[in-house]
């Protein structure tokens, strides 16, 4: 058993101390699967840090007892505490690709793991690192041990990382956040990999995620973490069906799932307190719908109830309705202009005897065709690598420089392939663009109130500065967020509010076509609330047409009109949200509905 005693763990920064965990106590037993949940900033990946003593410099475990087995881990020397991160724990970090070595092969990161922490070596550690890529699940094993980690798709690269964690053959796993950026498909097999190592392993596995869904598939037990603490331990069929903390209860609330576009999401107001001053009460009162003056005013502790344990004087015992995949509405959609035709759209690459003279190109999108109606939102779904993005990319002319592209993509009429300088940048003023990760989009050496004035300088440079002032206070308002973030910089605000801020970037020109990557992806589920809400409000306030690139399916029964699935760089199916969705017609569509996790297992 790995037990966890009262664990406090703090951030000293040049102002304060931090206290990011604060008193958890959990327990994680072999052959057993417990996910920890919660919004970012609750101290999910600071508990996983700090039982693998990984924490910053600044950082430091207070005071708590961790047990692995039986043996205290705090007090160990760093040698000591080596052997533990191989033989008792492994980590799975949450972004494979920055966590793989990239001038290392994929088979000598897994073998330097075994020689660190085995007594084999030679051929018998390479062929147990074999072992490893076969069980799993990487295909052709005996030539991805060659190979080098960009030469990997997102799931490959997330195989690989398990398997370097497995290859000291510990008790326990930690996996943090392993399946965010994956597709549903890929996010099943990775999902499918953990139960079967919980079983065949006998490993315990503490799964870090803000996927509720996720958690309803794998895991028996569900700890929720709010602001460092503990609010709420139960079975995860306890949890879902009959949570007792009103922060639980609301994030089910939020989730997009069997909601209808003319619904607003239930989204929590507020956002995680800031951790650095001492709470007199109950951290979630100020968000809580619910909370009375006894909230505010009495120290709360983790009391237990039953087999349950919970962290609120009032708890809900009373059942919820778990979320659930309703049947798509057929939306009316007649004489709908088009804002965007894409037809015959090819992106190829070149790969052999360079730009100017290429011999032999990638096909990363071949022979697309498909419409973006006024005033509605066209999703386009698909694997990670099916031509998605690219396309995306190609509409909005970022590629001329190193694709040769093929067919027209016309925007109001006009071919965006054919116009250049001045026709083009008024062309931009009509479309605009959220990228996938908001925190490497916006300039951090940048004030917002700068970021937001670029756009409108580049693209409006008839606007007088008063107005343009004006008009980005307006927009600021609009997506949710106050005027005195005109003069912070990016790295002041969360991620949700990064992406607040690259919406309001994007409308601030007031374009007709907003194309979407993946906007929600990284999101917890109240912040995906609260950015679907934005995009369904604005939608309706000023007839904006959306092109939405996710893979989260929930997001595309909630706010699609029209979906188009991608599949190796084509188009396989095309129509409404309620024909691709209630009834697919292509394997693939339907293999895709099939992968997606759902609450039916705890019904």
């Amino acid at each position: 058993m790995l037990r966890i005693s009262n664990m406090v763990t703090e951030i000293l920064t040049s102002e304060d101390t931090v206290r990011v965990v604060d008193g958890l106590s959990l327990t994680l037993n072999r052959g057993e699967i417990c996910a920890l949940v919660g919004e970012s900033g609750c101290g999910k990946s600071m508990t996983a840090f700090s039982l693998l003593r990984l924490l910053p410099s600044s950082g430091r475990v207070s005071s708590g007892v961790v047990t692995v087995d039986g043996t205290e881990i705090m007090g160990l020397p760093e040698a000591a505490m080596r052997n533990i991160r191989s033989f008792k724990i492994s980590l799975i970090f949450q972004e494979p690709a920055t966590s793989l070595n990239p001038v290392m092969t994929v088979g000598d990161q897994i073998v330097e793991t075994i020689l660190l922490h085995t007594p084999l070596r030679g051929e018998e550690a390479r062929a147990k690192a074999l072992d490893w890529l076969k069980k799993v699940g990487i295909p052709e094993p005996e030539r991805r041990m060659k190979s080098f980690p960009f030469e990997l798709s997102g799931g490959q690269k997330q195989r690989v990382m398990i398997a370097i964690a497995l290859a000291a053959e510990p008790n326990y796993l930690i996996a943090d956040e392993p399946t965010t950026a994956l597709d549903v498909s890929v996010q099943a097999q990775i999902l499918d990999l953990l139960k079967h190592l919980k079983e065949t392993e006998n490993i315990g596995i503490l799964l870090i995620t803000h996927d509720l869904a996720v958690v309803a598939q794998v895991a028996a037990r569900v700890g929720l973490m709010y602001a460092g603490e503990l609010v709420e331990e139960a079975s995860a069929r306890e949890f879902f069906s009959k949570p007792l903390h009103p922060y639980a209860r609301n994030l089910l609330k939020a989730l997009p799932e069997g909601k209808q576009k003319s619904q607003m999401l239930e989204a929590i107001p507020g956002m995680v307190p800031r951790l650095n001053r001492e709470f007199h009460g109950c951290r979630f009162a100020e968000r809580c719908k619910k909370a009375r003056p006894e909230c505010s005013q009495h120290k709360v502790v983790l009391q237990e109830i039953g087999d349950r344990k919970v962290r609120c004087l009032f708890p809900e015992n009373d059942p919820v309705e778990l979320p659930r995949s309703d049947v798509v509405v057929e939306r009316e959609q007649k004489d709908v202009p088009r804002i965007l035709e894409v037809k015959n759209y090819s992106v190829w690459f070149p790969i052999r005897g360079g730009f100017l003279r290429p011999t032999e190109y990638a096909k990363a999108v071949n022979n697309v065709s498909f419409d973006v109606r006024r005033g509605l939102t066209t999703a386009l779904i698909g694997e990670s690598g099916s031509g998605k993005t690219t396309v995306a990319r190609g509409i909005l002319q970022l590629l001329r420089l190193q694709a040769k592209i093929t067919g027209s993509a016309l925007l109001n009429g006009k071919d965006l392939g054919s116009l250049n300088g001045p026709d083009l940048r008024q062309a931009r003023v009509d479309m605009q663009v959220i990228f996938q990760d908001p925190f490497s989009s916006l300039n951090p050496r940048m004030r917002v109130k700068e970021i937001l004035l670029e756009g409108l300088e580049s693209l409006h440079p008839d606007i007088p500065a008063s107005e343009a002032l004006g008009r980005i206070e307006d927009v600021i308002g609009l997506c949710g967020l106050r005027s005195d973030s005109l003069n912070r910089y990016p790295h002041e605000f969360s991620g949700g509010q990064r992406q607040r801020l690259a919406i309001a970037r994007a409308l601030v020109v007031e374009p007709k076509l907003l194309i979407c990557d993946e906007p929600t992806s990284a999101l917890d589920v109240s912040v995906q609330a609260q950015i679907l809400n934005l995009l369904n409000e604005i939608q309706r306030s000023r007839d904006i047409s959306y092109l939405f690139i996710t893979h989260n399916f929930g997001v595309v029964r909630y706010l699609a009109d029209e979906v188009i699935v991608m599949k190796s760089g084509e188009v396989v199916e095309a129509g409404s949200a309620a024909e691709i969705l209630n009834r697919p017609k292509d394997p693939y569509t339907c293999r895709l509905l099939e992968a997606v996790p759902n609450f039916d297992s705890l019904k």
